[in-house]
């Protein structure tokens, strides 16, 4: 991921604001806020790499906003996530065809804010021109995402595919609960026979391999596994 990301975030509650620009902070991005669809419009949309925006606000709705961004070369290609309190498929399948990359219904958790905007920077990154590798990382965990190496406090360690797929997808949308058929989906081939224990032999094998931070995969009983961060 590149460094200092950034991000509008556009709703006319100021306290979900306030919460929103902190957590998102926290999280290392540059984050910029508007109350209003008629306020972010005045400013520079094209210089940010996400928007977050609700749907309901007063004077121009967040659909609204996004049509004319989208009718504007210099923005059209900006991503937006909606975030709304109207959970309807008329609704959803609106902002889909506004071109929206991901659609939040509220009340949500922070958690899983966080694991949609991970996720869709990641999809709508732009290649890096000079040609530095792409890297994920976290703490002393450092993955070479073209090399597929993978580096646990400075020292390489040697991972199969399967355990480098693992700790990608689980790092890379860390705080998400992926059930094992989730995982058996996501990561090993259609024509595969796989088990449920074959899902929890190679989690083992990566706590192993990624030894001081074994204790960030985490069990959820009766649900799967997830990255705490």
């Amino acid at each position: 991921m590149k460094q200092n990301q950034r991000i509008l975030v556009v709703d006319d509650e100021q306290d979900l604001l306030e919460i929103l620009k902190f957590n998102l902070e926290t999280e290392g991005y540059e984050v910029a806020t508007a109350s209003s669809a008629e306020e972010a419009i005045e400013m520079d949309i094209a210089s940010f790499d996400l928007l977050l925006l609700d749907v309901m606000m007063g004077g121009m709705s967040g659909f609204a906003m996004a049509r004319k961004l989208k009718e504007n070369p210099l923005t059209a290609n900006v991503p937006i996530i909606f975030l709304t309190a109207r959970d309807t498929e008329n609704d959803t399948v609106t902002g889909f065809n506004l071109g929206a990359d991901d659609y939040i219904s509220k009340p949500f958790s922070l958690r899983e804010v966080m694991v949609r905007v991970r996720a869709v920077l990641r999809r709508t990154a732009t290649p890096d021109p000079e040609g530095e590798p792409q890297v994920l990382s976290y703490q002393g965990i450092v993955m070479n995402l073209d090399k597929k190496t993978v580096n646990i406090d400075g020292e390489d360690v040697p991972f199969t595919k399967t355990e480098f797929e693992l700790l990608h997808l689980l790092l890379d949308e860390r705080g998400r609960v992926f059930s094992r058929q989730e995982l058996i989906e996501r990561i090993w081939p259609k024509d595969v026979l796989v088990l449920d224990r074959t899902v929890d032999v190679n989690i083992t094998r990566l706590r192993k391999k990624i030894g001081p931070f074994a204790k960030c995969i985490v069990t959820r009983l009766g649900f799967g596994y997830y990255f705490d961060a």
